[in-house]
């Protein structure tokens, strides 16, 4: 055999919550050998086509009697890989059915005659030089991780490649999508946001597909789903790791086949064209290996992934944000007690928090005369003497609403929860019934790590 490097096959990376030093990441496909001589022979997809066979003219060649001269050629469709068969003699099988024409998918088995390729999908950190702005959209930090995200988003905006967007909520993947849309080509096409928590497990697939009048009980007239209303524009798929595992697979194939059906329908599928951008606040790559997510949907999503940092690890960027929220250079003018609080809490709520907090803050006094006193009120989250819960807001959009009591809730158990464990993570994780990485990184969230001691 020829072409291709013998290597092993390299661990798959999730960036930015494992390695918060590798946040920008794409995806290599290659063909793996997995049966005959020279085993774990990887074969790189990176040119438009492959053509594999035992002619020595091909990408690929594979000196095996059971494979024809000239034996198939996987053309590469953006995102999609189409093998087609070049009327070989022994045929070409993927997971054991023959087939003429078929998309190939990260791990399924390639046969041809008795030879055996796997394809597979790995993604790569990729380092790249930092733009020399300081924002991109609506999206603020001169720090090195943010402005390298910013150049890979510029670069990657013109292609129609999916893209997973992973940060803590609040970290700004929001914005994010926004400018990989006002930046790509489909800029003047809509912009539509799909929020998989926001919507109930039985309305879920309707609010994504659409439904007819009549398919279920008080479906009173028809509904155009946020599929189609995202044709020729993008999709943005909102915490996509609270999409249920039985709609993953309706997702993957309406993603997969660019076209779906709405619920109730008796006519021929409709076609779409969008872009898909998704979004999670969880570790995706380990929610596939605990069962909760899968495997397919998310390589078929995370063809480049990109993480975003929380704020506690980017706080050089607080004082840019600072003025952009405030429409002027506001940083300079508040008092240094102020400035100090905002640098050492650890906003486990991220740039919307620091947002939020400011903006209640201006409702508060008028600007130039910002009392430290009221700023600092506003702006402590930390446990109030005798563990009680700040008061809940009821004001403002409910999520955010929500995700404030969450977080003041996780804070407080957490805190009381490594009291009581003396500090001892291990017995804190048993006590908790929680994995002790997951733990780990809670209490990371909020600036409680602690040293293990068994």
């Amino acid at each position: 055999m020829t072409t291709g490097t013998s290597a092993t096959i390299p661990a798959h990376t999730v960036l930015g919550l494992r390695a918060q030093t590798e946040r920008l990441g794409f995806q290599e496909f290659n063909l793996v050998l997995v049966n005959t001589d020279g085993v774990g022979k990887s074969f790189p997809i990176t040119d438009s086509s492959l053509k594999i066979g035992k002619s020595p003219d091909n990408d690929v060649v594979i000196d095996s009697p059971t494979v024809s001269r000239n034996h198939l050629v996987i053309q590469r469709q953006g995102d999609r890989f189409l093998v087609q068969d070049l009327q070989s003699t022994n045929g070409t099988f993927i997971d054991g059915a023959q087939i003429r024409e078929a998309y190939l998918k990260p791990g399924q088995l390639l046969e041809l005659g008795d030879v055996q390729l796997r394809f597979q999908s790995t993604l790569t950190p990729v380092r790249i030089a930092p733009s020399v702005e300081d924002r991109l959209g609506e999206l603020v930090g001169k720090s090195v991780p943010m402005r390298q995200i910013f150049a890979l988003l510029k670069r990657i905006s013109s292609t129609d490649s999916t893209l997973l967007l992973v940060g803590e909520t609040g970290s700004g993947k929001g914005a994010a999508a926004k400018a990989i849309h006002q930046l790509s080509p489909r800029h003047d096409g809509p912009l539509v946001v799909f929020d998989c928590a926001a919507v109930s497990d039985s309305l879920i697939e309707s609010e994504l597909f659409g439904h007819e009048k009549g398919a279920f009980t008080g479906a009173v007239n028809q509904r155009i789903g946020c599929l189609e209303r995202a044709h020729g524009g993008t999709l943005f798929l909102d915490e996509i790791d609270d999409l249920a595992l039985d709609l993953q697979p309706k997702l993957l194939r309406a993603i997969e086949d660019r076209e779906f059906r709405r619920l109730g329908a008796s006519s021929a599928s409709i076609a779409f064209d969008a872009r898909i951008v998704a979004a999670s606040k969880k570790d995706l790559w380990a929610e596939t290996q605990a069962g909760r997510f899968r495997e397919d949907l998310y390589f078929r999503l995370s063809v480049f992934t990109v993480s975003l940092p929380p704020l506690r690890d980017r706080k050089e960027d607080i004082q840019l944000l600072v003025d952009a929220f405030a429409n002027e250079p506001l940083w300079d003018r508040l008092p240094a007690a102020v400035r100090d609080q905002f640098l050492a809490h650890a906003w486990p709520g991220n740039v919307r928090e620091l947002r939020n907090a400011l903006e209640r803050a201006r409702h508060m006094v008028d600007i130039p005369e910002l009392s430290s006193g009221s700023l600092l009120r506003e702006f402590a989250k930390d446990v109030p003497a005798g563990g009680d819960f700040l008061p809940a807001s009821y004001g403002g959009p409910f999520k955010e609403c929500k995700e404030d009591l969450v977080r003041q809730f996780e804070r407080e158990y957490l805190t009381r929860l490594l009291a009581r464990s003396k500090g001892n993570v291990a017995k804190a994780a048993r006590e908790a019934e929680l994995d002790r990485k997951h733990l780990y990184s809670l209490l990371h969230k909020y600036g409680l790590v602690q040293s293990d001691s068994e």
